[in-house]
């Protein structure tokens, strides 16, 4: 015994093709025989439906036939009986769908009680996929007949209801027929094989392989092939665009208002949904009744299609159903303003929220994933329906806390991916992080995310902030969003540090830096609290973050402090002043931290901004501990050459814009400068530090230092130093050394030549010229520094242009040969 094949349905198919003819007898006699071969049951579903579409075109002459009563002498009323004659119960019912098409048209019955009596009848056929063909059959020639207000067929006072009653009727007949195929494994043996096959696999194992099939074989390959069957089918005739026609006939009914749908079309449909029991049709049916209904309908019908959802099968995928009901409401809220009332009417919030809470209870098994979809989606309605109600928003993080409290941690990438969005969507909404800080379960949904989500989440926050330019301005919702943001302030636990890419690191430190120096509030005390707050988080931040962290926090410090220039002394009765010795006090402590780490490049440029600060406040005990600070940096931390070089022209730069000293502090310092400037390592590095050091005693400002003596042994120790520096080369090398450096001094007697430094004279710099003119010389037969030669150039040009130009300049300058 072997199993039907392709070939043999192919042979079946062209077998059951036949013609009509004009005489009634042979019209109904061929008629009848080609139906009969719509009673096979050795056809798959696709080879059944080419059968059927081939009978349906045959039917739809026959149906012009029947019309025409000239052809056949027979009155419809006459016909409607005949056919009712024909042996077999499946063509008969085709012939009388057909013919009672023709009998409603003529009028000669009302059209309520062909229908109910065809669709009465049509339950003679129970076999699941004739019966349902058969059924789609009696629906397409009925469609255009419905006893509807308004039609053709319309008849007494209660047609609307025959129509609606006809319409679900068989839409609920075909629903079981095709649920009923999920128990077809019960006499399916028998359709394929026959009684005495059918004893033989499944009665007798010995005799089972005789025919190719195991014990365990059998019924696992026929149950898998029946559920093949059922899906073609469903895709045939039971597919969405069916179902939606089916159902949507009855709101297309004029007669159908909301009251008729809320009272009798939507509770018989649900009542079958709840009792076919079976999950792939609850799943097609509440998606049709979603997408068919009016979306005013489901506004007000809420209750009851919510009531089903706890009653489907567990296995129901509800998430999907509910998604797409929120989906729709919220596109309809969006719609008008004018709706917006009905949903606070019918409470439509709590009705979804209270059936969602049920459907996770009802569907112990679903997955997290799915139980997050769920509130993503109400969320998102809540966003759209209810933007100004936070504390539904609110109510529904809560929610989805819980349930996640109640499941182990996290460890699903789709599931993380659904509680990302929905902590992006009120992100996304109100395009201001200030409203979600005040979610107080925003937090706590945020905490079950790994490591890795949580530090994406919290970028995600930080450039939402960016792009809104929000303004955070309360050390409350200071320390609300450093929580949130804790994954990229600090070392989560289980975080490995080799796992870090570093410039995925770098661009996350950048960014919390941009934060901190949009936190700001114009009230200094607030300030203040806001700055103590971002200390104490980014404390904890480890010696990889603090040189990313810590500037930016001191420059929020120093703006404020410049707002406070004029205050001193403490606040009676306050208990953190804003006064700029407390912050001061506070950045000290914060650079320190940051000097230990190390980065001491880093904290002595910050103590050198802060004493530029201080010196600005009039503060001069504060400017002098940051310079002290800093010089400690130098002698201890810091000793690269190159870092020497920076640091000691910074220190030079700073010291030399500070008017706040008083003689003695002013000289211990420049001292200081003026050693460590010598003291460099390379003798070109130490004379260009050296006179860098002669802008130290001569600042031009009014009440600023002149000290033309000090200056000018700052240049010469500077010649000194350029001279070894120059024999040094000769030695090692030999050939002179860098004439650059002279070529520089020359420059630094000019600028303080032209200030009116009484000790620069016109003989230091003409001897200085020729000094440089004659290392040229003696340098010509080897090759020349290129820079060297076009700097002194310039430099002779410049003294020409002066003396040019006459007046006063022009006349010192005269003295200057060239």
């Amino acid at each position: 015994m072997m199993l039907y094949g392709a070939e043999d349905e192919e042979k079946w198919l062209a077998e059951g093709i036949a013609g009509d003819s004009n005489n009634l007898r042979e019209a109904l006699k061929y008629s009848a025989q080609m139906l009969s071969e719509l009673r096979t049951s050795k056809l798959s579903p696709h080879k059944y439906y080419e059968l059927y579409m081939r009978a349906f075109d045959e039917l739809r002459q026959l149906e012009m036939f029947f019309k025409d009563e000239s052809k056949h002498g027979v009155s419809i009323v006459d016909l409607y009986e005949l056919v009712q004659h024909a042996g077999n119960i499946l063509p008969r019912l085709y012939l009388l769908c057909t013919v009672g098409s023709v009998y409603i048209k003529s009028k000669e019955a009302p059209a309520k009680d062909v229908l109910k009596d065809l669709v009465e009848m049509c339950r003679a056929v129970q076999h699941p996929i004739r019966g349902l063909f058969l059924r789609s059959y009696l629906a397409q020639v009925s469609r255009d007949k419905l006893p509807d207000i308004g039609s053709e067929y319309e008849g007494d006072a209660d047609t609307v209801m025959d129509a609606v009653e006809f319409v679900l009727q068989n839409f609920t007949e075909m629903n079981k027929l095709w649920v009923r195929m999920q128990h077809q494994h019960d006499f399916w043996p028998c359709r394929r094989y026959g009684a005495c096959e059918s004893f033989i696999l499944f009665g007798d194992p010995e005799l089972r392989p005789s025919i190719g099939l195991s014990g365990l074989q059998g019924p696992g390959r026929v149950r898998e092939k029946q559920e093949k069957e059922r899906s073609e089918l469903r895709d045939l005739v039971m597919s969405k665009s069916e179902t939606y026609r089916y159902i949507k006939e009855c709101i297309q009914i004029e007669g159908v208002d909301l009251e008729m749908y809320k009272d009798n079309v939507l509770p018989r449909v649900l009542e079958q949904v709840v009792n076919c029991k079976d999950e792939l049709a609850q799943y097609y049916l509440m998606d049709c009744i979603i997408q068919v209904f009016p979306d005013e309908y489901h506004l007000q019908t809420l209750e009851t299609l919510l009531g089903a959802c706890p009653q489907l099968q567990p296995t129901v995928d509800i998430k999907t159903v509910l998604s797409q009901l929120m989906d729709r409401l919220s596109n309809y809220a969006a719609s008008s303003p004018d709706v917006l009332p009905e949903f606070l009417q019918v409470e439509a919030f709590g009705k979804l929220s209270n059936v969602i809470g049920k459907v996770i209870e009802a569907q112990a098994d679903m997955p997290i994933v799915g139980v997050i979809t769920l509130y993503v989606s109400l969320l998102t309605f809540t966003l759209r329906v209810h933007p100004d109600r936070l504390d539904y928003v609110d109510q529904v993080l809560g929610a989805c806390d819980e349930k996640l409290c109640s499941r182990p941690k996290l460890e699903d990438s789709r599931a993380t991916k659904q509680v990302v969005a929905l902590l992006s969507a009120p992100l996304e909404k109100y395009n201001d992080i200030v409203t979600a800080l005040t979610l107080s379960n925003y937090p706590r949904v945020m905490d079950h995310l790994d490591n890795g989500t949580n530090k994406v989440m919290a970028m995600v926050i930080i450039q939402s902030i960016m792009k809104n330019t929000s303004c955070i301005s309360t050390a409350d919702k200071v320390e609300v969003l450093f929580e949130l943001i804790k994954g990229l302030i600090k070392d989560l636990d289980g975080t490995d540090q080799d796992e870090l890419d570093e410039e995925d690191f770098k661009e996350e430190q950048d960014s919390v830096a941009r934060l901190i120096h949009m936190l700001y509030n114009d009230d200094p005390e607030e300030m203040l609290k806001i700055i103590c707050t971002v200390k104490k988080h980014i404390m904890t931040g480890g010696a990889t973050r603090l040189p990313f962290t810590v500037p930016p926090l001191v420059f929020s410090g120093l703006r404020l402090v410049r707002q406070l220039q004029s205050q001193d002394g403490d606040v009676a009765g306050e208990e953190v002043p804003a006064t700029p010795k407390k912050i001061f006090q506070i950045l000290s402590e914060t650079i320190e931290v940051l000097s230990s780490v190390p980065s001491p490049e880093m904290a002595l440029r910050l103590y050198l901004q802060c004493a530029e600060a201080a010196n600005d406040c009039n503060l001069e005990p504060v400017a002098y501990e940051f310079f002290t600070q800093a010089f400690i940096l130098y002698e201890e931390e810091i000793a690269d050459s190159k870092a020497q070089v920076t640091a000691i022209h910074l220190i030079i730069g700073t010291l030399q814009r500070m008017n706040v000293f008083g003689v003695e502090n002013r000289d211990t310092l420049t001292h200081k400068a003026t050693g460590y400037s010598a003291k460099l390592l390379k003798k070109p590095d130490q004379c260009r530090a050296v006179y860098a050091c002669s802008h130290l005693f001569w600042v031009d400002d009014p009440d600023g230092i002149k000290d033309g003596e000090r200056v000018l042994l700052c240049l010469k120790r500077a010649l000194r130093i350029a001279n070894a520096a120059q024999q040094m080369a000769n030695v090692a090398r030999g050939s002179s050394g860098p004439v650059i450096l002279f070529v520089e001094i020359l420059n630094k007697y000019l600028y303080f030549f032209e200030k009116g430094n009484p000790q620069i004279t016109t003989s230091a710099i003409q001897s200085l010229v020729e000094l440089i003119s004659t290392e040229m010389q003696s340098d010509s037969t080897t090759t020349a520094d290129r820079a060297a030669t076009a700097f002194f150039a310039s430099t002779l040009r410049y003294i020409e242009f002066q003396k040019r130009k006459g007046g006063v300049m022009g006349e010192k300058y005269d003295a200057i040969k060239v």
